[in-house]
């Protein structure tokens, strides 16, 4: 009951409605495409490329002749893919960092904070130069240097979260009860800090299909048979003056799935805890 009031709640809300309205079309379009486009992807028909829009190519075709509605629902998907996974490399490694450094303090929280700032120092286009160098380019490489930038991002939220949390009355009665610094983190800080991650996790979500697109963008994230709106982007950009719907289309979706999930995160900020939003947020900085 809880949990359909806080989701009730936030349908009260502007951002999240709209947010969650745009959040849930991409999603949509993503799951589709898993099973079923208009047209096969991977299907070149070069007496029909370009065309415009018409009956059978409800957004017309590409430089390949290959469905433009097609190929923006794979793409759709594939973008949003490497965005989840980076997401889930981030909070998964970060979230406990975090929820170490503020338990432990002292040595270990120095530590963790001075890998943070190193991880910050190589922002995600640099790890993927390097990683692309070692490894190749490809979608999994973008995602692994996504998902590395993402872990000091967690890391801070959740130590800052935590901070706070650690000087009140109910845990000093649960270490008073014998737990463990973990299993307090566990018990008790984790779900208290769990609206703040929910948040972020939005937000990075939004900057993770953005970083990928840039990513492909320069020929190191998706490559080519498979397709993402950053690639698109990339084959686009040769046919841009003649052709600016080839440009326009992937691009906008861009706009409007970052635009979603960003108004998505803000509703979900303030239903979750309204005082973020009065207070100006939580201090996560090193």
């Amino acid at each position: 009951m809880a949990e359909q009031s806080t989701f009730v709640r936030a349908l009260h809300h502007p951002s999240f409605r709209l947010g969650l309205l745009g959040s849930a079309l991409f999603v949509l379009l993503a799951l589709i495409s898993l099973v079923w486009t208009p047209h096969p992807t991977d299907i070149v028909d070069i007496p029909n490329r370009f065309a415009n829009v018409n009956a059978n190519n409800w957004l017309g075709t590409d430089y390949l002749g290959r469905d433009q509605l097609s190929l923006l629902m794979v793409g759709i998907a594939s973008s949003l893919k490497v965005a989840l996974l980076a997401v889930a490399i981030g909070a998964l490694i970060g979230v406990p960092l975090g929820l170490m450094a503020a338990a432990q303090r002292g040595w270990l929280e120095a530590v963790i904070l001075r890998f943070n700032d190193f991880i910050f120092a190589f922002p995600a286009i640099i790890s993927a130069i390097i990683i692309t160098t070692l490894f190749g380019p490809s979608a999994i490489n973008a995602m692994v240097a996504i998902g590395i930038f993402n872990i000091p991002v967690f890391a801070r939220v959740a130590r800052g979260g935590a901070l706070s949390l650690w000087t009140l009355e109910y845990v000093d009665a649960a270490k008073l009860s014998g737990l463990s610094n973990a299993q307090i983190s566990l018990r008790h800080i984790m779900p208290n800090v769990a609206s703040l991650l929910i948040v972020q996790a939005t937000i990075q979500l939004s900057l993770g299909v953005l970083a990928e697109a840039g990513l492909s963008y320069i020929g190191l994230g998706t490559q080519p048979p498979d397709t993402s709106l950053g690639l698109m982007l990339k084959e686009a950009q040769s046919f841009f003056f003649g052709f600016p719907m080839q440009a326009i289309i992937p691009g906008m979706a861009i706009v409007l799935f970052v635009i979603s999930f960003n108004l998505l995160g803000d509703g979900l900020r303030d239903t979750l805890d309204p005082k973020l939003t009065k207070a100006g947020g939580v201090d996560v900085a090193g």
